[in-house]
């Protein structure tokens, strides 16, 4: 009997967002792979789930897809999670899912946490049609996607770090102009959550005098012209 790949999300900030099926399956999968082994060491333990446990991240997963594809083969089940949200969702997870459907391997996504969601959502741009983008480039092709994007007529999706939030939006108001609107979710589902929305040059105001922390989602209205 060929095992199974479980992708299972984890919540990206209140342990009560994670579901009893997520649970359940990370209680009765043979093996789960994580991004950083302790960070979902205090996840797992919360739940009491003391199954075995393995790195799984961008640094060593080109060298262990073959041997966990090995694995399920073999008959066991997987279950792969990240620090936080939905695996391969600007996380590890792209790479080994890939390696199993090429192998007829049965691949499962349990629905649960993605930051962007609730960010989009609650960002009152609309939401009908979007682009999600995830991290912009750090260096090489930064100006030439940014140069692109001015003219995405969706509403656009980022996650950015809190260390290069202002910068990012300087960029933005160079390239998408200061009017344009926006909306700024950070810790989404933590005890200090917020949504800052306004204007680009108005955000960019708030978080030059306020310094940014935590996770953050940026919402992005598209061009309208």
């Amino acid at each position: 009997m060929a095992g199974k790949l479980y992708v299972v999300p984890t919540p990206v900030g209140n342990l009560e967002d994670m579901t009893f099926r997520a649970i359940r399956i990370l209680k009765e999968a043979n093996l789960i792979l994580a991004e950083d082994t302790r960070t979902s060491g205090i996840l797992l333990k919360h739940f009491e789930i003391k199954n075995s446990m393995q790195s799984h991240h961008k640094f060593n997963e080109h060298k262990t897809v073959a041997h966990i594809t090995d694995r399920i083969k073999g008959g066991e089940t997987v279950a792969l999670i990240s620090d936080a949200g939905t695996p391969a969702i600007s996380d590890p997870g792209f790479l080994i899912v890939r390696e199993c459907v090429r192998n007829n391997i049965e691949v499962e996504c349990l629905p649960g946490a993605t930051a962007f969601v609730p960010a989009l959502v609650a960002s009152g741009l609309p939401n009908e049609r979007f682009s999600f983008e995830g991290f912009l480039p750090q260096k090489k092709g930064r100006q030439t996607r940014l140069k692109q994007l001015a003219e995405e007529p969706r509403t656009m999706i980022f996650y950015e770090s809190p260390y290069r939030l202002v910068k990012t939006l300087t960029q933005f108001a160079e390239y998408f102009g200061n009017d344009r609107q926006i909306s700024v979710s950070r810790e989404i589902s933590k005890l200090h959550e917020q949504t800052v929305r306004g204007t680009i040059e108005e955000v960019l105001k708030h978080f030059t005098e306020t310094e940014p922390r935590g996770e953050i989602v940026v919402i992005v209205e598209g061009n309208g012209k």
